[in-house]
């Protein structure tokens, strides 16, 4: 099947108004407002280890953790706190500050994988200092922060966090490995995000109710919010790639088709395309098509509704999320909660329009 053939749909359209847009970014921090305190807690927590290091390196370390990022997990370990415990302990502010220094190392880590120069408007590790030395801060992060869980009170929660860490890397490892590979499958990519993304939004979920002493019940009910609001977060990251406002989302369209990452939008399309030639058009657009063959995939998939499948997918998982806390008791705290998947939920929504 000739590429002409393949966007034959396409044809007098122009590809840029192909794309629908998010013309606002994604607020999760006005749902914060309840822990502002605490999350100033940690970042001064997170000062303070930061200077823990060998004076030579403490420069790297502060320049990687003042990233003036989201803070998304902290703040789930905050909030689950007050919603389970109604009040934040030490050892809840220890295991925000832990599980966010394993975040930073990972993003330290992405950047040298990606080939990354910018992060949040500012110069990434990886442009200022190069690779090498970015890879060893990276791992100074890691070991400082597996380090840190000595202080807590059962060998049960550093073992859970040392799994999520080795979660998230072994991710990593999997989606670097099946790049380009047309044999993922849904169920596969669903696996990799879980581990690489949603491992630390479950465990700041799940270990702040244990550090709680709450009921297994509502445990387990934080581990599956975590869970599954981890796995809609990481799908809305990855659907960014065909939402063409970089203004509001900070993402290029087509910037993960180029590096090979098969994303859900695209995976969808490749599932429900039964035709052996235009799956073969497809695969070789993938494999070996030009940035505009990339481009002009991307708008094939929008057509064929892997964007709004995927968005259906996010959808269900943040539902999931929230209903998951039902069980919790009432409380500013659960409320706000449910309101970070409930905004998410809002932000995606006009993309099925």
């Amino acid at each position: 099947m000739r590429l002409d053939q393949l966007f034959q749909k396409l044809s007098g359209v122009e590809i840029g108004s192909a794309f629908p847009t998010l013309s606002t970014k994604l607020d999760l921090k006005k749902h914060f407002d309840l822990i502002a305190p605490d999350i100033a807690s940690v970042e001064d927590r997170i000062r303070f280890q930061a200077r823990e290091f060998d004076p030579g390196i403490v420069g790297y370390v502060e320049y990687a953790c003042d990233s003036q990022g989201k803070r998304i997990r902290p703040a789930l370990a905050m909030l689950t706190a007050r919603a389970t415990a109604g009040t934040v302990t030490p050892g809840h502010l220890d295991l925000a500050v832990v599980v966010e220094l394993i975040h930073l190392a990972t993003l330290v880590h992405d950047d040298i994988l990606d080939g990354a120069s910018k992060r949040r408007n500012e110069p990434t590790a990886y442009a200022k200092w190069g690779a090498e030395l970015s890879v060893l801060l990276g791992d100074c992060l890691f070991s400082h922060a597996l380090k840190l869980c000595a202080n807590f009170p059962t060998t049960q929660i550093s073992r859970t966090i040392a799994d999520a860490a080795n979660e998230v890397c072994t991710g990593e490892i999997l989606q670097t490995q099946r790049r380009f590979d047309l044999k993922l499958s849904i169920p596969e990519y669903i696996r990799i995000i879980e581990m690489k993304t949603a491992a630390l939004f479950r465990v700041s979920t799940e270990l702040s109710a244990v550090l709680s002493n709450a009921p297994a019940d509502q445990i387990a009910a934080c581990k599956t919010y975590g869970d599954c609001l981890g796995i809609a977060y990481q799908i809305y990251d990855d659907c960014l790639d065909l939402v063409g406002d970089e203004s509001a989302t900070g993402k290029t369209v087509g910037t993960d088709l180029a590096k090979g990452k098969l994303t859900l939008p695209l995976l969808h399309v490749l599932q429900q395309t039964t035709q052996a030639e235009e799956h073969e058009a497809l695969s070789e657009i993938i494999l070996h098509g030009s940035p505009d063959d990339r481009i002009k995939l991307l708008a094939f998939v929008l057509d064929r509704g892997g964007l709004k499948a995927s968005v259906r997918k996010i959808q269900s998982y943040l539902d999931q999320a929230v209903s998951s806390l039902d069980i919790l008791p009432k409380s500013p705290a659960r409320e706000a909660l449910q309101s970070i998947p409930q905004s998410l939920r809002d932000h995606v929504a006009i993309l099925l329009k």
